[in-house]
């Protein structure tokens, strides 16, 4: 009884894994709050250019 349970547990985890790759998720990607604000300090100098010209 042992082996079928762990061989069906070993096959189960299969299913899951290629399941769980099928239904990705439609969320953003994380960004980092230290990445966030590199992006926002990247944005203020250049608005200044463009508002010159």
């Amino acid at each position: 009884m042992n082996r079928k349970k762990k061989m069906n547990n070993i096959l189960k985890k299969k299913v899951k894994k290629m399941n769980s790759k099928l239904h990705t998720s439609n969320k953003p990607k994380y960004v980092s709050k230290a990445d966030r604000a590199k992006l926002d300090e990247a944005e203020t100098t250049s608005e200044p250019v463009q508002a010159q010209e």
